[in-house]
């Protein structure tokens, strides 16, 4: 399971010009499901996320969790982050988990992190969506389970 966690002043996914999901001070989680992963796998990146500490303390340094900060999350299913190409010019997606089951696990990854008491907003699964964000630091952190 892949996690591209970008942290953000605001962000918000739109299909077909309708906004599906908002957040203010956050991440936006692109996550990604390969064809090894599991629901226990989805749990300890959703901690992960949950606990990272990537906000800024008093002083300036990124010493701060999600949990600390009271932030938000916006989660993003994005299969892409299981692009292979390593041959060719058009990537390969057959690591990617298959949708029926990917589904599954995209939606306990959001379970657990509403459990551990994060406000999450989403996409829709499988959609066309235009994502708008405004990265803060800039700070993107790739998690992989």
């Amino acid at each position: 399971m892949k996690a591209l966690l970008q942290r953000v002043t605001h962000a918000r996914v739109l299909i077909e010009n309708e906004r599906v999901g908002e957040i203010g001070t956050g991440l936006v989680v692109l996550l990604g499901i390969g064809k090894q992963d599991d629901e226990i796998k989805a749990q300890r990146l959703a901690s992960k996320v949950a606990r990272l500490r990537i906000f800024d303390d008093e002083a300036g340094k990124m010493n701060r969790a999600l949990l600390d900060i009271r932030g938000a999350v916006l989660v993003v299913s994005q299969f892409t982050l299981y692009a292979d190409t390593e041959h060719g010019l058009r990537p390969s997606f057959s690591n990617a988990c298959e949708p029926e089951r990917a589904e599954v696990l995209y939606h306990r990854f959001i379970d657990e992190l509403r459990y551990i008491g994060v406000h999450v907003e989403t996409g829709k699964f499988g959609a066309r969506m235009a994502v708008e964000l405004v990265n803060n630091g800039p700070v993107t952190i790739m998690l992989e389970e």
